[in-house]
């Protein structure tokens, strides 16, 4: 199996395959066209939601995208307390008032996902709504989170799953280990 051949012995294994992934990235793009909203923007949280991001994207046939890096894995189940966001940060200016579509590969925890959702969401501009000439409110976000696979851990509901699992993923693009000088 490769990456996981460790975990795979003690742990129910679910396998996504290319061809899996594609249909079920389009699954999920039904799903949110089913919902009647539409992103303006998806946002590809980095790395386990860059393939899913993209996949989406050209399926609801948007082409804005961005990438916020956040690492809170360091092994096979193996994390750091608390997610962390890693540089280059990305440029949120334009953000408010639009639709943001925040996507990973799976809300195992949802620390991951709780984090980027909450940060997208504060990114509101002031702006004077109620007319005085004091901009004492904010136009907001309007954030909404798709992954592939939901844990019944997660602490945050994404507001789109493909399939909820409580097994270890082994997705295409990462259940093989890096490729090194010596590999």
């Amino acid at each position: 199996m490769g990456a996981f051949d460790d975990v795979a012995a003690d742990r129910e294994l679910e396998v996504l395959t290319w061809d899996g992934f594609g249909e079920a990235a389009r699954d999920l793009a039904r799903t949110i066209v089913g919902s009647g909203w539409m992103p303006d923007i998806v946002v590809a949280v980095a790395r386990g939601g860059l393939l899913p991001a993209g996949a989406l994207a050209y399926a609801l046939g948007i082409k804005a995208m961005g990438t916020l890096n956040v690492e809170f894995y360091t092994g096979v189940g193996e994390t750091l307390p608390e997610p962390v966001v890693l540089p280059p940060l990305m440029d949120t200016s334009e953000f408010p008032g639009q639709r943001v579509l925040i996507v990973d590969d799976v809300a195992d925890s949802g620390k991951t996902l709780d984090l980027v959702v909450r940060m997208i969401r504060t990114q509101g501009l002031p702006a004077d709504v109620d007319g005085d000439g004091i901009a004492n409110d904010r136009i907001p976000v309007d954030v909404r989170s798709a992954v592939l696979y939901t844990k019944p851990s997660s602490i945050i509901a994404p507001d789109y799953t493909w399939k909820a699992t409580a097994e270890w993923i082994a997705f295409p693009w990462s259940d093989k280990p890096a490729v090194t000088a010596e590999s």
